[in-house]
């Protein structure tokens, strides 16, 4: 650790803090924010995790879900969890009671408890959490990592800082060949290609639908701007195919009211039928506001054709792969840069522009049931966990 660089960015990071204290008192009042910045930049509610455990740190509600298979392998008494988002937490409070907020970084000083091992997910590049981690004596480690053609260059302009961090991390688990070239040159080691987590254990089941007559599609994990381009899409395909209905599967659940009020306006528009999941949990309408999380994979089994989002706009994409296990056929965006290798894990993933899209929705008949071509072996991470239980 170059103890100079260390100083710096210590003293850094607490001039940023209480320079960002007013701005963040005030977004603690706003209902996204007002679990995690109390708890991340106040310690409000927010006690340190138990000591000599295994600690996974997820960003989000993605990431807190692709962890799964390492936290089904270990101990549930070794686990401990921390998040930086409200649907990350929900996840991994259903993981283990050892579950909070990650808080920001000048707190981990006081904050930070010695565990046997700390594990990353992606691209959480956080100095303070993997220096202070090893100094305290975990074994530290990067998952799942990757760096995509988008970020890379900035990355690359930076690679005097991400020298310093992978300083402090142990090894480091890439998603692809590409991702480990990549880390290298940003200063990583003892890098393994892996394959993406998200492909080693793929979510199942938890409640049965009864599927529609005629054909079901799901727009999944929309983000602004995507849900009018489906409905779009959707009423052309319904002059051709009446019983067709459509599922709509919001990415955050703070939009649920703004879609909602989109598609009740489509809906008085093209004279449909329409309701919210949360007051009728059946599929019968034209068109159902899926307002409830952890109900995509549920609609993933009983779908005919998936137009999964994140990709019509410069999201990065999602995971393409929960869908294909079932055979669904799917549409994507051109914008799926941060799920790059799981798209080439999937065949018959079809790839459209957003000004298209209504022509290859009309085209579902051409289009082949998606399938998974490879899936991922965990076993490294797990024995370099196990050394240290």
């Amino acid at each position: 650790m170059d103890t100079l660089f260390f100083l710096f960015y210590s003293f850094v990071s607490v001039l940023i803090y209480i320079i960002a204290l007013p701005f963040l008192f005030l977004l603690s009042f706003k209902s996204k924010y007002k679990a995690s910045i109390p708890a991340r930049f106040f310690l409000w509610k927010n006690p340190p995790l138990k000591r000599d455990g295994i600690w996974f740190h997820s960003c989000s509600y993605g990431e807190a879900k692709a962890i799964k298979p390492l936290v089904e392998a270990l101990p549930q008494t070794a686990l401990r969890m921390t998040t930086t988002t409200h649907t990350g937490k929900n996840v991994i409070e259903g993981y283990t009671q050892q579950s909070c907020y990650l808080p920001f970084e000048p707190l981990l000083f006081g904050w930070l408890r010695p565990q046997r091992a700390l594990v990353v997910m992606e691209a959480e590049f956080w100095y303070l959490l993997f220096v202070l981690a090893k100094r305290r004596g975990a074994k530290t480690l990067l998952v799942n990592a990757r760096m995509n053609d988008r970020s890379f260059p900035k990355y690359l302009k930076m690679r005097w800082f991400y020298r310093q961090i992978f300083a402090s991390i142990d090894a480091v688990y890439a998603q692809t060949q590409t991702d480990k070239e990549r880390l290298e040159m940003l200063g990583a080691t003892n890098v393994t290609v892996t394959g993406n987590i998200k492909l080693a254990s793929l979510p199942k089941v938890t409640r049965r639908f009864v599927k529609p007559e005629g054909m079901l599609l799901c727009a999944a994990s929309t983000h602004e701007g995507e849900e009018a381009l489906v409905l779009e899409a959707f009423a052309a395909l319904k002059k051709e195919m009446p019983g067709a209905k459509l599922a709509v599967v919001p990415r955050h659940p703070e939009r649920f009211e703004k879609v909602a009020a989109l598609l009740e306006t489509f809906a008085k528009q093209e004279q449909m039928g329409w309701h919210r999941f949360s007051d009728d949990m059946s599929l019968q309408d034209d068109i159902v506001l899926i307002d409830k999380m952890g109900e995509l994979i549920n609609l993933y089994a009983v779908s005919d054709m998936v137009i999964l989002g994140g990709a019509f706009v410069p999201v990065g994409g999602h995971n393409g792969a929960e869908a294909a296990q079932f055979g669904c056929k799917i549409i994507s965006g051109p914008h799926y840069f941060n799920q790059k290798d799981i798209f080439e894990a999937v065949e018959g993933i079809v790839v459209v522009e957003p000004a298209n899209l209504t022509r290859r929705v009309l085209q579902h008949a051409q289009l082949k049931p998606a399938r998974l071509k490879t899936k991922t072996d965990i076993t490294p991470i797990l024995e370099q966990l196990n050394d240290v239980l």
